[in-house]
């Protein structure tokens, strides 16, 4: 089964030969907007299916092929996508004689839109400077429904000149692409997003519980709350889902303690102070032992009913 692409009406942008490397969930669709956005395409992923089902899906929109390696999808590209799982198969797509980096153009530029470890972000730039070619940390919000519908929030770390050649590209599936700073910013401004949404989601959950304990109709409660101080995205999207206890869409509990993790990981190297995020990762961890390490991150409320 195809996955979801919802076309939208893409800003003009001149027309570059891109790869993709990674056809996930979220890679997957933003490959795609880039296809229907008119530029050239050539896709690589693990699993060469995902690469065959791309093609034959986004045959209709123009110039799209497979390769078999990263090494061969990177040749001639102007810029080369990624959205990987963590640190090590980002290095697993670049390096190494048939990684992405051995057959980039000089000057081509390589983003990384894997959530991953700002020192990983670091360690490929230092190697992309070593291969002639530019490197940009670009982390992604908006989940799977983001991903389909175009509409992703990019965080990006790296050199404002390449930046600016990527943006209007990246504008294709997404609803704003920022640069934030030096490489790894991209990366940290993600850690920073993933914070807020641990925090959030935690208390949504103990206001949905507690209200539903004190016999309240929460979709009405969640209606009203909704126009006061107490609106969130996470309120209006994942408050109604989480009162009916539908779990099987968006961002998985798995992918959300890899994410904090990370955060975890850099707190100890700052000193940041994170005891609400610790808390919130082994209530996770709690969702996982249920079973539930494929559900979305709104399933915390599960470990209070």
């Amino acid at each position: 089964m195809s996955t979801t692409i919802n076309a939208k009406t893409y800003e003009p942008a001149a027309p570059r030969q891109v790869a993709f490397l990674g056809l996930g969930v979220m890679g997957y669709p933003m490959a795609g907007h880039l296809a229907l956005a008119g530029h050239s395409v050539t896709v690589y992923n693990r699993n060469a299916s995902k690469s065959e089902a791309f093609c034959a899906q986004l045959a209709s929109a123009g110039a799209v092929k497979r390769a078999e390696t990263p090494r061969l999808a990177a040749e001639g590209a102007d810029i080369v996508f990624c959205c990987v799982g963590n640190d090590d198969d980002l290095r697993a797509v670049l390096l190494g004689d048939s990684g992405a980096f051995a057959g980039m153009k000089p000057g081509a530029i390589f983003v990384d839109h894997t959530t991953d470890s700002a020192n990983v972000a670091r360690e490929m730039d230092e190697a992309a400077r070593a291969c002639g070619v530019q490197f940009i940390d670009a982390p992604v919000s908006g989940g799977q429904a983001g991903a389909q519908n175009g509409l992703l929030t990019v965080m990006c770390g790296g050199d404002a000149a390449a930046f600016e050649v990527v943006k209007p590209v990246a504008m294709a599936y997404a609803r704003a692409v920022t640069l934030m700073g030096p490489v790894g910013a991209g990366q940290l401004t993600k850690m920073v997003n993933q914070i807020c949404i641990a925090g959030l989601v935690q208390g949504l959950s103990e206001a949905i519980a507690f209200g539903q304990r004190a016999g309240l109709d929460m979709n009405q409660a969640l209606g009203v709350i909704g126009k006061g101080a107490a609106q969130s995205w996470q309120l209006d999207n994942r408050g109604p889902t989480m009162v009916e206890g539908k779990f099987d869409f968006g961002f998985a509990v798995d992918w959300m303690r890899k994410d904090l993790g990370l955060v975890l990981d850099e707190a100890k190297r700052n000193g940041a102070r994170l005891p609400v995020t610790a808390l919130v990762d082994q209530f996770y961890a709690d969702v996982q032992d249920m079973g539930g390490g494929r559900w979305d991150t709104s399933s915390l409320i599960k470990r209070l009913k």
